[in-house]
Formats: C-alpha cells, sequence, structure tokens
C-alpha cells in the first residue's frame, strides 16, 4: 500500500498525464540540460520508433465482467508492487532537477514501486540506500576487472541487493544535439552556457544554485569506486569507452555478486539465451531510450522473441512507456514489469519528490482505470486482450 499521496506541487497542477510533462520541463530547463534529458542521437529515429512501436498494437476489450476488486499490483523478484512499473535509472539527473535522485528514491520508497539508481548519478550510493533500501543499481562497468571488481565491493558494501549492468554502451552514441546545444560531460564554462542558464532563472536559482550552496559543486559519484569527476570544469571528461567488455566478463561478475544480477540494453533473443545461460536473474529489454544507436529496433517489437528465448529468466520492458495503455501492451507482450524514464525526470525538476509521486500515481490511475475498460482483473489476464495490428 502506498502512503497518503502527496500534496500536488504547484506547478504540476495542471498535469493530467506524463505526455503532458515534456513540454513544461522544456520551458524550465536550459536548453542543453533539456536536450541532455529529451533527446536522441543522429537522426532521432529510435527515439520516434520506440513510441510508435506501440501503435502497432490493438486492444480487444471484453465486457460485462466484474473487475470491481481489480488489482494494479505486480510481482518482481518475490517482492510486491504497487503497480508494474518502476523509475529507470538516469544519469546526471540533479542537473535537471534539485537531488532529483534522491526524490526518486524517496517517491519509490513512498509509491511502493522499484527504482534503479544510475551509476552516472550526482548523489552519493550511500545516501540513497539509506533513504531507500530497496534501490537497485545500475553500473556502467570501467573496462578493467581490478575496476569491476572495486566498484562491486562498494556497492556490495552499501547493502545494494539488485545489480542492473548496462552493456549498450561500449561507446558512446553521436548525441549530435548536444553538441549543438552546447552540452558536454563535464560541463565547460562558455558564453552559450552561461546565456542558456541565464535565461532560466528557475532553474539557476531552484536547482544550480541551489545545490551548490547547500552541498558544493556536484560531481559524478557512483561512477566506480571512487568519486568521479565534477559536474563543471574546464578539464577531464567522462569516460564512455569500454568496447572491451564482453559476456566472459559478465560470467565472471555472476560468479562475485551474491545478489540478483540483470543486464540491461538487450534487443535479441540470442544474447537473452547467453544470459540465461550464465544464470542472470533478467534481462532489460531497452534501446536506452535511443540514445545509442540509430536505427536499433525499437523494444516493443523485440519484446516477443525475447520473451520466448529467456523462459523462465525475468523480463523487464524499458524504452518509450508514457500511458497506461503503454504498460499493459508491454506486459501483454511477455514483460514481467516496465521501468519508465524521462517523465520521471520531468516531474522531479518541476516538483521534487512529490512530483515524481505525482507523475506515478497519474501512470497507476492509468492502469487502474485501463484494466476495468478491457475487462481484466488483474495484469495476468491482459495477454488475451492485445493483439499485433493486421
Amino acid at each position: 500500500m502506498t502512503e497518503t499521496p502527496a500534496a500536488i506541487p504547484r506547478a504540476m497542477r495542471g498535469i493530467l498525464s506524463l505526455e503532458d510533462l515534456e513540454p513544461i520541463a522544456e520551458r524550465l530547463l536550459p536548453n542543453c540540460v533539456f536536450q541532455f534529458a529529451s533527446g536522441g542521437v543522429e537522426t532521432n529515429a529510435s527515439l520516434r520508433e520506440n513510441r510508435a512501436a506501440f501503435q502497432d498494437l490493438d486492444l480487444y476489450p471484453q465486457v460485462l465482467v466484474d473487475v470491481s476488486k481489480r488489482t494494479t499490483e505486480a510481482s518482481l523478484f518475490g517482492e510486491t508492487f504497487s503497480a508494474p512499473f518502476g523509475i529507470a535509472p538516469m544519469g546526471g539527473s540533479g542537473l535537471s532537477g534539485f537531488r532529483a535522485d534522491l526524490a526518486f528514491a524517496e517517491a519509490a520508497r513512498l509509491e511502493n514501486i522499484p527504482f534503479i539508481l544510475s551509476g552516472a548519478s550526482l548523489i552519493r550510493m550511500e545516501e540513497i540506500i539509506e533513504a531507500n533500501p530497496a534501490t537497485w543499481f545500475q553500473a556502467y562497468l570501467p573496462a578493467g576487472r581490478d575496476d569491476i571488481a572495486a566498484l562491486l565491493d562498494r556497492v556490495a558494501a552499501a547493502k545494494f541487493r539488485t545489480l542492473v549492468v548496462t552493456a549498450d554502451v561500449p561507446v558512446s552514441g553521436n548525441r549530435e544535439n548536444l553538441l549543438r546545444a552546447g552540452y558536454s560531460s563535464p560541463l565547460r564554462p562558455s558564453f552559450q552556457l552561461a546565456c542558456d542558464t541565464l535565461s532560466h532563472p528557475r532553474w539557476l536559482f531552484g536547482t544550480a544554485i541551489r545545490t551548490l550552496m547547500r552541498y558544493g559543486m556536484p560531481y559524478y559519484e557512483n561512477t566506480g569506486a571512487t568519486r568521479g569527476i565534477p559536474v563543471f570544469s574546464r578539464e577531464g571528461t567522462r569516460v564512455h569507452l569500454r568496447d572491451s567488455l564482453s559476456w566472459r566478463d559478465i560470467e565472471w561478475i555472476r560468479a562475485r555478486w551474491n545478489g540478483k544480477l540483470l543486464v540491461k540494453g538487450i534487443l535479441s533473443s540470442a544474447d537473452a539465451r547467453k544470459a540465461r545461460a550464465i544464470g542472470l536473474d533478467g534481462v532489460i529489454v531497452s534501446n536506452h531510450g535511443g540514445r545509442q544507436l540509430d536505427g536499433a529496433v525499437a523494444p516493443l517489437r523485440a519484446l516477443p522473441e525475447i520473451a520466448e528465448a529467456a523462459q523462465a529468466m525475468t523480463v523487464i520492458f524499458d524504452s518509450g512507456i508514457r500511458r497506461g495503455t503503454d504498460a499493459i501492451k508491454a506486459m501483454a507482450r511477455g514483460a514481467s514489469f516496465v521501468f519508465v524514464g524521462r517523465p520521471f525526470l520531468y516531474a522531479a525538476a518541476l516538483g521534487g519528490t512529490s512530483g515524481v509521486r505525482h507523475a506515478a500515481s497519474l501512470l497507476r490511475t492509468e492502469i487502474h482505470r485501463n484494466l476495468a475498460l478491457l475487462g481484466c482483473r488483474d495484469l495476468s489476464e491482459v495477454k488475451d486482450r492485445v493483439r499485433l495490428r493486421k
């Protein structure tokens, strides 16, 4: 059960769906920060197809079913959650909203949904796990096994029980939109950046200056066993080169990690079979929100064959969920659970913990309503209500 619903933040009182969040966030955030959060790569083909894929599926309601006791509850790894969705890992979230990673953790605990902390987050993992002991950790693995081992030891010492390894970033995607918008990692002082931030005073004072005054310069805190680089700097760069990593490294991690272990970024049934053979607990079907390989298949289209190859292994879906019907369609196509990213980031930017809770409530309410309209008493019945369009 969720706790007493949070008051709706003033900035979100006109928000009626997750789709309403992006245009308001675009006005709030400096263009470079918004482009980092919202954009894809190259032509944005995969970003668009992630949403378009949901239109391939039609809903087939059944009527005169007693749905008065329907439930949105869903189980994942032996835990029962209030809804079949969680908050996806998003790097650099603290650039968009004040202490956004902490807002995710607190909202997830209060709403009884899972949350995955990104390895590129700006708040130390030890602080996040204290706020929400059920938080999962997502790692961008270093290239060398000594460095991987040190990171795993830190994650284990912090008492995370579920580890997600993101596998679809051997190199960084070609994000031309960020270069055009003046975004870099770390952010480098420039006239363009100064104009961009000064023209967004609510973000400047409510997020940037507020963070600096209370907590000092933010750093990428969880990329390795020790603190990473600062968010703002004239020197240094975040390393995105992991092209030597292989399934042998995942086997090695499986032998060292005692908790639940998942790989994120799966788009092929062959990779799902490899993950199952290694003994992973699950895979996350995702194309990184369209932020890596432009033209990569929409995860929803790849989902059925991956679910078949996974057999008893848990299959989770990520990329493009915006509506309750989206979550239902993904679960009908083989997902046990779904994760949502950008809308929760925008909600954190607009309203902090209360904003994220409101966004979660909107999505859960849609699912609850849609179950009734489909004639389903719970999520196990949705498979028969969704079919590929002819």
